[in-house]
């Protein structure tokens, strides 16, 4: 598979995760009185429309988009739900989400920076775009911690 479509990919399995983890966290934060919860509606727009763009891009070509295995995303919502049950403060939820943001900017850093030349440029402002956002998100949460 080319750089571009692997780098596309990529995309969309972090959006798809976001915007599941966003969702979870809404859910488990329903009844609460976490100020947090409207960065996290934000986000959730946002994920959303990383994710809609990627399978936008994705379908044209012609490539099935695939989201990470069932297992995995059971484990996480099993993980942050027990997180949330023992401490469900902004403060808590600003962490959890900072490591998450902190890890996926790494990871789309690396990706960025080892496939610079090749990626279709569309792809690369798209992943550029995502780098951006979750950078600028873990500036918010800080607020929160």
């Amino acid at each position: 598979m080319d750089e571009s479509l692997e780098l596309l990919e990529y995309i969309y399995a972090c959006a798809d995760m976001g915007m599941k983890s966003s969702e979870k966290l809404l859910k488990l934060l329903k009844e609460k009185d976490n100020k947090i919860k409207k960065i996290l509606e934000s986000e959730l727009k946002e994920y959303e429309s990383f994710y809609k763009e990627s399978e936008k891009l994705l379908k044209k070509n012609k490539v099935e988009p695939k989201t990470k295995g069932i297992f995995a995303s059971l484990m996480a919502d099993v993980s942050m739900q027990m997180e949330v049950m023992k401490d469900n403060s902004d403060s808590k939820i600003a962490d959890l989400l900072i490591r998450g943001m902190t890890m996926g900017t790494i990871d789309i850093q690396k990706r960025l920076d080892h496939f610079e030349k090749e990626v279709n440029k569309d792809i690369h402002k798209l992943a550029k775009s995502l780098l951006k956002f979750q950078e600028e998100n873990i500036e918010l949460l800080k607020e929160y911690l």
